[in-house]
């Protein structure tokens, strides 16, 4: 399905999109500078930011590769971007190989929250500073499926996408009385190149055939980064606190 691009939407907008290089990440961070921003696109692929800065060729396209779990590599977004940031988009998400909580090991657990929910937190952290000294920002994060209901993923992923809406609900409540909006969107099935693969017999006896029964048909990237330039945008300037399901209508089943 084709979407419709607003030019001039995010003209003098300098907007921060996590997980830039590929999936739901790349088709947001091609849309915004499409529509007149300048963004600073992370991802923990150096080559992936390569290929996506060849492929734009965009002066308005800054790149950063790292884990954006990391302090530091938080503090070289918001240092690169060398100017107020108006908008950040939340993107960047790992998968858990669907492990139900007896079989959730610790590593693994501990990965999936730190890149599902604290780098989502620490951003969110790093950038709220200037929003509030201007009055003004917009915060979108990529919750899930998984976000609104437990048969849709892993304990790992469903928790922490359970508690990026919680995040955003915060946010949304702290900060909306001061200019800035948090809102969510909550992807069903989505072509991307997330890996996603059921390393559990019993998860694959439970949740395998409500899978296939259940989901709806898969969404683009470009659908998804079209509902998150919506909600970055001036557009949608009443919503606060928000999360939108772009599931194809998964969520209502």
């Amino acid at each position: 399905m084709s979407t419709h691009i607003v030019e001039g939407r995010f003209a003098g907008a300098r907007v921060i999109v996590t997980g830039a290089g590929s999936g739901i990440g790349k088709a947001t961070a091609t849309r915004l500078l499409a529509e007149g921003a300048t963004v600073i696109g992370t991802d923990i692929s150096v080559q992936r930011l390569t290929e996506l800065a060849s492929e734009l060729g965009s002066d308005r396209l800054l790149t950063v590769a790292g884990d954006i779990s990391d302090e530091t590599v938080v503090a070289e977004v918001v240092q690169i971007a060398d100017g107020e940031i108006t908008s950040l988009a939340n993107v960047a998400g790992i998968m858990d190989d669907f492990l139900p909580p007896a079989e959730v090991e610790d590593a693994l657990w501990d990965r999936v929250l730190r890149v599902n929910l604290t780098a989502v937190m620490r951003l969110t952290r790093a950038v709220l500073p200037g929003m509030l000294e201007r009055g003004a920002g917009t915060i979108v994060n990529v919750s899930s499926e998984a976000g609104l209901r437990g048969s849709a993923a892993g304990a790992a992923y469903t928790a922490s996408k359970h508690a990026v809406i919680g995040l955003t609900r915060s946010t949304a409540f702290f900060y909306g009385p001061r200019g800035v909006r948090c809102n969510a969107v909550a992807p069903g099935a989505t072509i991307t190149n997330i890996q996603a693969e059921f390393r559990s017999p019993y998860s694959t006896e439970r949740m395998g055939p409500y899978l296939q029964t259940n989901v709806p048909q898969p969404a683009s990237a470009e659908e998804l980064a079209a509902a998150i330039a919506w909600l970055l945008s001036d557009d949608s300037s009443n919503v606060n606190g928000a999360i939108l399901p772009s599931d194809n209508g998964w969520s209502v089943i």
